[in-house]
C-alpha cells in the first residue's frame, strides 16, 4: 500500500515491514504498517472487539473510536509513531502501536530510546499467536528506529497480555503502580528470545503442514464429468485409498441436477457445500485458478494443493502469476502446495489420504518423502513400493511457491509416524534455515537428501530463490556438518532410507560379512574398505549352505562383540541334481528374520544375486511400520578392535587422528517412533527387529551402511555439542574492529565495498588476535636493504603484483636471503626475470619458522551464509580441490574436524616421519577468524595465505580482506514466510 500526501515525505511507507506469517494453528496472516487508507478497516475491526478487550486496552469502557482516535491510530510517521496490523482477507484481526516517549512518559523524538506499546486482538482470533507475532515484528521495527526499550501498562486481570510479554524471552522488569502492572522490555534479542521465536516458528509451520496432510474434508475442484483427466484421477485415488474424511467433487460446469459423482457429493461451487472444507485440490487451467482460490478463501478452506501448471516454469509472465497466486492464497490465511504439484499422501490409519496422481497409495511405513519433482516423485514411490517399503507421508511440491522442504523438516521433526525424512531438492530457498532445521531434525531422526541441479549454476524453472555461488562440494560439506546424509542419486536415497527406517544405527564401523559365495564376500569386503569401513574377513558358508546355516552364522555374528553390523551375501544354492535353486527366497528370509529376532540391536543388510522372491519375502516378514530401537553406542570406552586391524586388512598409514570425542553415557535405546520431544529412552526399551533391507549389489548395501555409520557417529558427537572457548573474549576487541570497519566503509560509497590494504587488514585482524607478519615495500634495491636491516636477516623478497601473488613457481619469491649481498643479487634477478619494480611491487618480510603452508579463508555466500574454509596451500587446494568447509560460527569441535577433513591432513600429523605441527594453534586461528566474520557481517571475505604452521606456533604471512555492506539475511529477524 502507498502512503498518502498527509504522511511525512521524509519517512516513506516502509514496505520491507510487510510480512506473511504462520500463526499458532497453522493458518497464515499478513502483517503490514497501518496507513491513512485503513480508517474504515480500523473502525470495523474495533466494532468486532468485545467490551472486555476494549476495557483492557483503554482501562475504561470505550465502546467506539472517535474521529480523533481513528485519525491518531491511522496517521504515523513510521519513526516515532508506528502502527502495525495483522490482516486476513484484507480485514484487521489485530493491531499494535508504539509511541516514542522520554523519561517522563511524554511524546518524544530521537535520541529518546523508549516507546510505549499497546496491543489489541479480536476475541475470535485470540489464542492463535497473533499478539506474539506482532510483538516480534514491532520489536524489530523499534530496533530499526533506534528504540531500545518498550514500556507497557497492563491491568492485572489481563493475564493473556501479561503472558505475551512474559513468554517473549526478552529481558524485562515488572512493577505494580497505580493499580496496573508496569512492564519494561529490553528489545535487544537474547538467546532465550531467539529460542522462543524459533520454537514458535517450528510449531506453527509443522502445524500448517499437518493441516494439509490430515484434513477432515477434501474438495477436488476441477473434477471432470467424464472418466480421465487430472481432477477425476485425484478423486478416484482418494476413494481408492479409503480416505476417512468427507470428499466432494466441485466443477462449475456440472449440470444443476447432478447430485453425486463416483459416489461423492457433486457441487458447482464450494458455496453449495453446507460445511467447511479443510483442503482443496485445484485441478483447473491456470487462468481459472484465481477464481477457485477466491472461492476457497471466502468459504474458510485451510489449505490448497494446486496441480495446475502454467506458472513460473513458463517464464517471467508465469512467475508473476505464481507470485500473485501465493499473495492471494496467503491473504485468506491458506498455505499452498504447488503449483505444478503431483500431490500429497498420508498413510496414517486415521487419515488414509491419497490426494495425488499416484495410481496406488503406498503401504503404511516409517519414511517421510518430500520431492520438488513430480517425475522423481513417481520414480521414488515406485522404487519404494517395489522394494516393499512403506511411507508415512509424501509431498510433491512442484514449483515450491509456498510449502517447501524447510516446512517438511519442521513437520517431520514432530511427526511420531516418521522415522526417516527423505528429500529430493532442486533448490534451497533459505539455506541457512535449512541447515538449522536439518541439524535439529537429524539429532533425533535421519535426514537423507538428494540435491538436483548441482552443477548448472542456476535454479530450475519455477524456483525463484537466491543462487548460491559456492561449489557443490562445499554445499555437501555444509550439509554433512548439519548431520544431513547427502547422496548423489535417488537410488542411493532409497537404499539409505530402507536401511535407516528398518535397522538400528551401528555402534561403529566394524562389519561382519557372511554368505555362501566367496567371490561375493570378497566384493563386499573390498566395497567396505573403499567406503572407510572396517570389515572382518568374510565367512564363507560355501554353496552347500542351507537356510539354517545362514541363521546360525547370522546369530553368531550378531552376538559377537567385535562387530557393529552384519552384511549377509547370498547366491542361489545348488541342489542335489546340480541345478541352481532360485525359488527358496521365502525360506531364507524366514531364517534370517528369526536370527535377527533373537540377536542384538545391530543393523543387518542382505546382498542377494538372483534369489527369486527374497526381497519380497524379507519385506513381508517385517515392516517399517513398527517402532524399533535406535542404539547409538558412545565411544566412552576405547576398544582394541577400534585401532587394531582385521587379519589380512592393512591399517591406514599416516591417518589424521580424529578430534577427541567428549565423554558420554552408556548406550541408550530409544524408540524412533516417538523421537523428538518426549521420546522414550532407557535400558527398559526392548529391541524389536525391523525390516531387513535387501540389495541387488554389494556396493549399494555397503554404501548405505557407510552412510549409517557416519550418521551414527555424528549423532554421538551432536549429543555433546562443541563450544566457543571463553579465552577468545579476553583477546578480542570487537568495538575497535567495528569502529575501523565503519570508518573504512564510510570512505567507500560503492555498494560493492572495497578491499583493505595490507596495513589496514593487519590492523583489523589484530583486533581479533590474528597477527599478520609485517611487510615493508621495496621499490628499489636500497629500500629493500633498508627494510631488511629493520626486520633482521634472513628475509624473504616477494612480489605482490596480483598476477604473481602466491606463485612461487613463477619465481616471484626468494626465501632465506641471508645478507645484503644476497638481497641485492636476488632483487636484480627478480626484476631481470619478471619486470620492473613498479610492475612487481616487491616487498621484504622476515622469514618465518619452517612448517606446513596452509590457507585459511572465510567468505559470505548470498544463499548459504558465512563459510569457513581450510586447506593446504598450493596444488592440494587449488588443483585437487582438497578443501574443507564449515558454517560460521564454528565451535572448537568444528575447528578440530575442519583441519582433519581434508585428504592431505596426514601431512599435519607427522606423515612419513616428519614432525607434527601445532594443530592447536591452527584451530585457535580458525576460531578467531570465525568469530570475526560472525561478529561483523561487513567482512565479506578474508584470505589468510599462506599460514605457515610450525611444530610450535604458526605465522600468517599474507592477508587480504574485503569489506562491503552486509547482505540481507533471511534467517534472522522476526518470523516471516519467504516470498519467492
Amino acid at each position: 500500500m502507498e502512503p498518502t500526501p498527509e504522511q511525512s515525505p521524509h519517512h516513506a511507507y516502509p514496505d520491507h515491514w510487510e510480512a506473511d506469517v504462520v500463526l499458532r494453528d497453522g493458518g497464515t496472516a499478513r502483517i503490514r504498517p497501518i496507513t491513512t487508507d485503513d480508517a474504515e478497516r480500523l473502525v470495523s475491526f474495533y466494532e468486532q472487539v468485545s467490551d472486555e478487550s476494549k476495557y483492557y486496552r483503554f482501562f475504561a469502557p470505550y465502546p467506539r473510536l472517535s474521529d480523533r482516535d481513528v485519525h491518531r491510530f491511522t496517521h504515523h510517521d513510521y519513526v516515532d509513531r508506528v502502527g502495525l496490523a495483522v490482516t486476513i482477507g484484507g480485514e484487521f484481526i489485530g493491531t499494535v502501536r508504539y509511541d516514542r516517549i522520554d523519561d517522563t512518559g511524554r511524546p518524544a523524538s530521537a535520541p529518546a530510546d523508549e516507546a510505549e506499546v499497546a496491543f489489541l486482538v479480536q476475541d475470535a482470533h485470540q489464542g492463535r499467536g497473533v499478539a506474539s507475532a506482532l510483538l516480534e515484528h514491532i520489536a524489530a521495527v523499534a530496533r530499526e528506529r533506534g528504540i531500545r526499550r518498550f514500556a507497557a501498562e497492563v491491568l492485572p486481570a489481563n493475564n493473556k497480555m501479561i503472558k505475551v510479554f512474559r513468554d517473549g524471552g526478552y529481558t524485562q522488569r515488572r512493577s505494580f503502580e497505580d493499580g496496573s502492572v508496569h512492564l519494561t522490555l529490553d528489545l535487544e534479542p537474547t538467546e532465550k528470545s531467539l529460542a522462543v521465536q524459533r520454537g514458535r516458528e517450528q510449531r506453527a509451520e509443522a502445524r500448517s503442514v499437518q493441516r494439509l496432510l490430515a484434513p477432515g474434508s477434501v474438495a477436488v475442484i476441477g473434477t471432470g464429468r467424464t472418466p480421465g483427466g487430472v481432477g477425476r484421477t485425484v478423486l478416484r485415488n482418494l476413494l481408492a485409498a479409503g480416505y476417512t474424511g468427507r470428499t466432494y467433487a466441485v466443477n462449475r460446469a456440472f449440470d444443476e441436477g447432478l447430485a453425486t459423482l463416483d459416489g461423492v457429493p457433486a457441487h458447482r461451487s464450494l458455496g453449495e457445500i453446507d460445511e467447511q472444507v479443510d483442503l482443496a485440490v485445484i485441478a483447473v487451467p491456470a487462468h481459472r485458478v484465481p477464481e477457485a482460490v477466491a472461492d476457497c478463501g471466502e468459504h474458510g478452506v485451510q489449505g490448497l494443493v494446486v496441480l495446475s501448471a502454467g506458472y513460473a516454469e513458463r517464464g517471467a509472465e508465469g512467475r508473476e502469476l505464481q507470485r500473485e497466486l501465493v499473495r492471494q492464497a496467503r491473504s485468506y490465511g491458506m498455505r499452498i502446495i504447488g503449483p505444478n504439484a503431483f500431490g500429497i499422501i498420508n498413510t496414517a490409519e486415521t487419515v488414509r489420504l491419497n490426494a495425488s496422481l499416484a495410481p496406488e497409495s503406498p503401504a503404511r511405513g516409517r519414511i517421510g518423502l518430500f520431492t520438488q519433482s513430480g517425475a522423481i516423485g513417481i520414480a521414488l514411490l515406485s522404487g519404494l513400493h517395489r522394494r516393499g517399503a512403506g511411507l508415512s507421508s509424501f509431498i510433491s511440491a512442484g514449483n515450491r511457491a509456498d510449502v517447501s522442504g524447510n516446512d517438511f523438516l519442521q513437520y517431520s521433526f514432530e511427526d511420531p509416524d516418521t522415522d526417516v525424512a527423505l528429500l529430493y531438492l532442486e533448490s534451497l530457498g533459505n539455506p541457512r534455515k535449512f541447515t538449522r532445521l536439518a541439524r535439529r531434525t537429524a539429532a533425533v531422526k535421519p535426514v537423507v537428501v538428494v540435491k538436483g541441479a548441482r552443477h548448472s549454476g542456476t535454479n530450475p524453472p519455477g524456483h525463484a530463490v537466491p543462487v548460491s555461488r559456492i561449489p557443490d562440494t562445499t554445499v555437501s560439506a555444509l550439509m554433512r556438518q548439519a548431520g544431513v546424509i547427502r547422496v548423489d542419486t535417488v537410488t542411493e536415497m532409497v537404499d539409505a532410507g530402507l536401511l535407516l527406517a528398518g535397522q538400528p544405527l551401528p555402534a561403529g564401523p566394524r562389519v561382519a560379512i557372511l554368505g555362501n559365495s566367496e567371490s561375493l564376500g570378497l566384493l563386499t569386503y573390498d566395497a567396505c574398505l573403499a567406503e572407510g569401513l572396517r570389515p572382518r574377513p568374510p565367512i564363507d558358508l560355501t554353496t552347500a549352505a542351507s537356510p539354517q546355516d545362514f541363521r546360525d552364522a547370522l546369530a553368531e555374528a550378531l552376538a559377537d562383540g567385535t562387530c557393529d553390523a552384519v552384511i549377509v551375501t547370498a547366491i542361489p544354492w545348488v541342489g542335489e541334481n546340480g541345478e541352481a535353486e532360485t525359488g527358496d527366497g521365502q525360506v531364507l528370509a524366514e531364517a534370517l528374520t528369526k536370527a535377527v529376532a533373537g540377536g542384538s540391536a545391530k543393523p543387518v543388510a542382505v546382498v542377494h544375486v538372483e534369489i527369486g522372491g527374497l526381497a519380497e519375502a524379507l519385506a513381508a516378514a517385517s515392516s517399517t511400520a513398527a517402532p524399533r530401537p535406535r542404539t547409538v553406542t558412545p565411544a566412552a570406552q576405547p576398544r582394541a578392535a577400534t585401532t587394531a586391524t582385521t587379519a589380512g586388512t592393512p591399517a591406514a598409514q599416516g591417518a589424521a587422528p580424529a578430534p577427541a570425542a567428549p565423554a558420554a553415557p552408556e548406550a541408550a535405546t530409544t524408540f524412533e517412533a516417538t523421537t523428538g520431544p518426549g521420546a522414550a529412552t532407557g535400558p527398559e526399551a526392548t529391541p524389536r527387529p525391523g525390516r531387513l533391507p535387501a540389495y541387488p549389489a554389494a556396493e549399494r548395501a555397503v554404501r548405505a551402511l557407510a552412510e549409517a555409520v557416519k550418521y551414527a557417529q555424528w549423532r554421538r558427537q551432536a549429543a555433546v555439542p562443541g563450544k566457543i572457548p571463553e579465552f577468545l573474549d579476553d583477546t578480542i576487541d570487537e568495538a575497535g574492529a567495528a569502529a575501523l570497519i565503519q570508518a573504512q566503509l564510510a570512505t567507500a560509497p560503492d555498494p560493492r565495498g572495497r578491499p583493505l590494504s595490507h596495513d589496514e587488514a593487519r590492523e583489523l585482524l589484530g583486533h581479533y588476535g590474528i597477527d599478520v607478519r609485517p611487510t615493508l615495500p621495496a621499490p628499489d634495491p636500497e629500500a629493500a636493504v633498508a627494510a631488511a636491516a629493520r626486520l633482521g636477516y634472513p628475509v624473504a623478497l616477494k612480489t605482490t603484483a596480483p598476477h604473481l601473488r602466491h606463485r612461487a613457481d613463477l619465481g616471484g619469491v626468494r626465501l632465506d636471503v641471508a645478507d645484503e649481498e644476497a638481497l641485492r643479487r636476488a632483487y636484480g634477478e627478480l626484476t631481470d626475470l619478471l619486470g620492473k619494480p613498479a610492475e612487481l611491487l616487491p616487498v621484504v618480510q622476515a622469514m618465518a619458522p619452517r612448517g606446513v603452508d596452509t590457507v585459511v579463508r572465510a567468505s559470505i555466500d548470498a544463499a548459504a551464509g558465512a563459510i569457513l574454509s581450510f586447506g593446504l596451500a598450493g596444488a592440494p587446494s587449488e588443483l585437487l580441490g582438497d578443501t574443507a568447509h564449515r558454517l560460521v560460527p564454528a565451535t572448537d569441535r568444528d575447528a578440530a574436524e575442519l583441519i582433519r577433513s581434508i585428504r592431505a591432513a596426514p601431512v599435519l600429523f607427522g606423515w612419513r616421519g616428519s614432525a607434527p605441527v601445532d594443530t592447536a594453534a591452527l584451530e585457535e586461528l580458525l576460531l578467531r577468524l570465525s568469530r570475526l566474520v560472525d561478529d561483523h557481517p561487513e567482512v565479506v571475505s578474508v584470505a589468510l595465505e599462506p599460514v605457515v604452521v610450525a611444530p610450535q606456533g604458526l605465522t600468517v604471512l599474507g592477508a587480504s580482506v574485503r569489506l562491503a555492506p552486509p547482505p540481507a539475511r533471511s534467517d534472522v529477524g522476526p518470523r516471516r514466510l519467504p516470498n519467492y
